[in-house]
């Protein structure tokens, strides 16, 4: 089960912000809604304000999807940390882990008509860190992006 005062592998304060959803993708709205809303206060480009909704929701997707197997007593956390320039999210399941290395190069000619098996390579194109944790307590997927702020005219 999700522990309410989650702090991620190699964090040393709160989060400042946290979400913990159980494994319905209906509630994809409201980590949608929060991402907009940390991207609202800390003035994100409108590029990476799209980027940085694209890599929550995909990830927080594939918690729900892959790592809980849509098991409503687990739960999906999603921490946000921002210091200075960077924002670090962290979205945690409550499944079994993977190993990232065992998904397939979508880029091969034999993958490309597969309706998965993009998300990492997509991940990894538009954020700036991807990192992946597993165990037997889930997957922590770590991403960063650094922050291109908005001009305000």
């Amino acid at each position: 089960m999700a522990d309410p005062n989650y702090i991620p592998t190699g964090e040393y304060r709160a989060p400042d912000y946290q979400l913990i959803i159980p494994s319905l993708l209906e509630k994809l709205a409201d980590v949608e809604l929060l991402t907009e809303r940390v991207a609202d206060e800390f003035q994100f480009s409108e590029d990476d304000r799209d980027n940085l909704a694209i890599a929550i929701t995909e990830v927080s997707n594939n918690a729900i999807i892959h790592g809980n197997k849509f098991d409503h007593s687990k739960k999906v956390t999603i921490s946000f940390y921002f210091d200075h320039d960077v924002l670090r999210v962290y979205i945690k399941d409550d499944g079994k882990g993977f190993d990232p290395s065992s998904i397939d190069n979508p880029l091969d000619p034999q993958n490309l008509l597969k309706e998965s098996g993009r998300g990492i390579f997509i991940l990894k194109s538009i954020m700036d860190e991807v990192d992946f944790k597993t165990g037997l307590n889930g997957t922590e997927v770590k991403i960063v992006k650094k922050i291109k702020r908005s001009v305000k005219t």
